[in-house]
């Protein structure tokens, strides 16, 4: 094998330069017995045109192509999203050309950074630099929601370390390399499109550090590959968005990805002809699909300076309002019932309606969450998205407020308000029969959630504006007129959509009120 001898030849030089295409992913200067000769057999080994990678539908023609030199799983469905297995990356710290560097000691994964562009396609970056940004993220929505927080607590457990590095002295064709301190899990680089470029990345994190239960790494969170290349705009900032694709990913412990991908072999091996078909097949390499770009800063908890974070300023209540005692009841109804109408959120809502929507309705815990949201956005959100960010109980709530699903009420009843009659005049009673002078009886609505007395005074107060720390008891008028006190055994044999006038007394003491039902 004449390559062979080639290598040997380069090694013995001390430098390994890029001197074949099968070879193009290793190395730029890379040192005399850094690796070894099975070492360097070892990294992936590809051609140029690999007859096993999936065909590109001919009706789309992205600018470029991105391909991770990794293994598909053959365990995935047909028409189901590729997924690959990658080994964890090590860090240690190692001197490279008198330079002390951070050295990422492991397995690296190379990505060919291809041009794809037909002739005549953006020539604008032609003979030019672009520049791509590598990242590794969450493919589930409810931790790309809540990112900002799974990184600090991956942070926290492992202090100076990162999600994600290049591994600069096996990497081809890229220049200008650069981390930054406050995003560990990306880095960006430019490179000449019209040049052999290949990065090699290693990631650092494992699907199981961000599950609740460490069960091991298939039963961790899925990862993305993202990659988005821009071109300069008049300015020569590279900001003007080119290219977007991403693959999904799991991470293992060193070798874990190996055995997995054994695992997923033989099983698939002990299936009939009839279920293989339903299985896409492996492939040798991962070729990233197109996506939307990442945006450039996350949707949630962008800085985590309490100080930056919006202010609002909440609705003022009037003197007589009842008192929100009974506001971590989730059934309770802060506004009560007249305003239910107004409490729904409109998708013309600003963000700073939004935020004091979530606030009104006791989301307080995920206005930082939501900060950048208009109405129109959350009002987007699935029931499914919402269990997902804020979990079964709360999104489910959430879901519900937003498309006013208020809880049905366990009880109805109408009330009126009595009255004086005017003078010579007598007044029907229970609302009956009225003379035309006479002054209409209006009832009001009130819903009970819970079966008991308190409540019955609670939505009277409400309803009526009547302080309700100055109701001592609520009675109901009996039989020759007598006084019986309303006990929540009472309130639960009252019957649904029952009709009360109720007329105030002053208590004896002269401190309150007494309310009677009629």
């Amino acid at each position: 094998m004449a390559w062979v001898l080639k290598m040997d030849e380069v090694i013995e030089s001390g430098l390994v330069h890029d001197f074949d295409a099968s070879l193009s992913g290793i190395g730029q200067e890379l040192g005399a017995g850094a690796y070894s000769m099975s070492d360097v057999l070892a990294l992936p080994i590809f051609k140029q045109e690999d007859s096993s990678l999936p065909l590109d539908d001919e009706t789309k023609h992205p600018p470029f192509q991105y391909v991770m030199c990794a293994a598909t799983s053959p365990a995935v469905k047909l028409h189901d999203e590729t997924l690959t297995y990658l080994n964890q990356g090590n860090e240690k710290w190692m001197l490279y050309n008198n330079v002390e560097w951070k050295r990422s000691w492991g397995q690296s994964y190379e990505i060919r950074m291809l041009d794809n562009r037909k002739m005549g396609d953006v020539p604008e970056i032609t003979g030019k630099l672009v520049k791509s940004i590598i990242r590794v993220v969450f493919h589930d929505r409810r931790l790309q929601y809540t990112e900002h927080q799974q990184l600090e607590g991956w942070k926290w457990n492992r202090p100076g370390d990162r999600l994600l590095d290049l591994d600069i002295p096996m990497s081809v064709g890229i220049i200008d390399t650069k981390t930054n301190p406050s995003q560990l899990n990306a880095v960006e680089f430019l490179w000449d499109p019209a040049k052999r470029t290949s990065a090699f990345i290693q990631v650092h994190c494992i699907s199981t550090e961000f599950t609740p239960r460490k069960h091991g790494g298939e039963k961790g969170v899925p990862f993305r590959i993202q990659v988005d290349t821009f071109k300069q705009n008049e300015n020569g900032e590279y900001t003007d968005h080119l290219h977007s694709a991403s693959c999904q990913i799991k991470v293992f412990k060193p070798k874990g990805a190996d055995r997995k991908q054994k695992t997923d072999r033989e099983k698939m091996e002990k299936r009939t002809a009839h279920e293989k078909e339903k299985y896409q097949p492996s492939y040798d390499t991962t070729v990233l699909t197109e996506c939307s770009p990442w945006p450039d800063t996350p949707t949630a908890y962008v800085n985590s300076s309490p100080s930056t974070a919006p202010t609002f300023t909440a609705p003022q209540q009037s003197a007589c309002s009842v008192p929100d005692s009974n506001s971590s009841s989730p059934n309770h109804q802060g506004d009560g019932v007249s305003q239910a109408s107004s409490e729904q959120l409109q998708p013309s809502a600003t963000i700073q309606e939004t935020q004091q929507w979530l606030l009104k309705n006791r989301f307080s815990s995920y206005t930082r969450l939501f900060s950048n949201f208009l109405g129109a956005d959350l009002l987007k959100l699935t029931k499914e998205d919402l269990v997902q960010i804020c979990g079964a109980a709360d999104g489910i709530r959430l879901y519900n407020s937003l498309k006013s699903r208020s809880v049905r009420p366990r009880l109805t009843l109408y009330v009126c308000r009595e009255q004086p009659a005017p003078q010579g005049q007598q007044q029907a009673a229970g609302g009956g029969g009225d003379s035309s002078a006479a002054t209409p009886y209006v009832y009001h609505a009130i819903y009970l959630e819970e079966m008991v007395a308190s409540e019955v005074a609670r939505k009277l107060a409400l309803v009526f504006n009547i302080p309700f720390h100055q109701i001592n008891q609520v009675y109901r008028q009996g039989p020759t007129g007598i006084h019986i006190l309303v006990s929540d055994q009472m309130v639960q044999n009252f019957q649904d959509e029952s009709c009360f006038l109720f007329s105030t007394v002053k208590a004896e003491n002269g401190g309150g009120v007494h309310i009677i039902l009629k």
